[in-house]
């Protein structure tokens, strides 16, 4: 469709020349001899450039091109001026103006520049339209990703707790001891305000802390009396076979270094590294604290559960020796009923 041209002139010859050579061209054409005439024109018709003189009886023609702007700032404006007032013509350039045309002036050389000016705002405005798309398509596909990504991460969950559940099922006396002590380090590291995505690697180094003990024999993991030196020995190996099986897989080498560290202690008396202090990583750190909570909270076949008292006279005891001081006294902040809470929905949603 060809474009709609309104010309804008107080001079009426000018204005006949210009509908006349452009309706040649085919241009649909509308013109006004006065800034309120095109102000109505403009209100009630969609103008894809307009032809404006400078020096007009009352409003003048940069006082519309500022008005035209307003109204329909996807409109091609040029310029008309003399020779003399190339100042005003610039100023309009700064105004929103494409360019302008300085009289006395060839109609041939008129047409040119409106078929360039109509060009270039045709390629504006399709490179505008394709920059909206492409974002788009873009978000879309952005979106359909994260989807993808979240269900993903779905299946490595529920593959990942299913493995867990089978191992704690080997255990018989631990239940569902992983998903609680999970559920209680998101506890423990969001009351710390650890950030989400470091919380989740913790949360997956301790819902996988014991993967390694499914290289310990049954004759040790079950046996119902104390372990000799050599049961020992071999039981200390199962931080070490943890991390050998989750390091291979790039989405759990997080988890692994966590799975690696959770029987060090803060004074160095751990294993299987004796590592000290911050040496060991915090998601470890962490880990001791509710490993104990639920061990002593948990029923053995040794003896049943504890109260919530012991474990607060525990982590006080043995705060700064097997225990980081900070992250115990931070563990001592949260009320016994936020522990109880996190503990029975690991049970119920079992």
């Amino acid at each position: 469709m060809n474009a709609t041209i309104l010309t804008v002139d107080d001079e009426e010859m000018i204005r006949d020349l210009m509908v006349t050579a452009l309706s040649r061209e085919g241009y649909r054409c509308f013109q006004a001899g006065s800034a309120e005439e095109a102000r109505e024109v403009l209100l009630n018709n969609r103008v894809d450039l307009a032809i404006l003189d400078i020096m007009m009886p009352g409003r003048s023609g940069v006082d519309l091109l500022q008005e035209l702007k307003a109204l329909s700032p996807e409109t091609v404006v040029l310029m008309v001026t003399a020779i003399s007032d190339t100042e005003t013509a610039m100023k309009c350039i700064h105004l929103g103006a494409y360019d302008y045309i300085l009289k006395p002036f060839e109609i041939d050389r008129v047409l040119l520049t409106i078929r360039n000016s109509l060009e270039q705002q045709r390629l504006l405005i399709e490179n505008r339209e394709y920059q909206a798309n492409l974002e788009k398509k873009v978000e879309e596909q952005t979106r359909q990703i994260r989807t993808a990504m979240e269900d993903l991460n779905l299946a490595y969950n529920h593959t990942l707790t299913a493995l867990v559940r089978a191992l704690d099922a080997r255990e018989k006396e631990t239940g569902s001891h992983s998903e609680r002590v999970m559920g209680y380090t998101m506890l423990l590291g969001k009351t710390m305000g650890i950030p989400e995505s470091d919380l989740s690697v913790m949360a997956r180094g301790a819902l996988l802390h014991d993967i390694g003990k499914i290289g310990i024999s049954d004759n040790i993991l079950l046996k119902p009396a104390k372990l000799d030196e050599g049961e020992w020995t071999e039981m200390r190996l199962h931080p070490q076979l943890g991390y050998d099986i989750l390091s291979g897989i790039r989405f759990l080498k997080g988890p692994a270094e966590m799975v690696f560290a959770h029987h060090e202690r803060f004074d160095g008396s751990g294993y299987p590294k004796g590592l000290r202090r911050h040496d060991i990583p915090l998601g470890a750190r962490i880990f001791t604290l509710v490993d104990t909570l639920d061990a002593m909270t948990s029923d053995r076949p040794y003896r049943k559960a504890l109260p919530f008292d012991a474990v607060i006279s525990e982590v006080a005891r043995c705060r700064g020796t097997q225990f980081d001081p900070q992250i115990a006294d931070i563990f001592l902040s949260i009320p016994r009923k936020r522990w109880e809470d996190v503990g029975r929905k690991t049970f119920i949603t079992r």
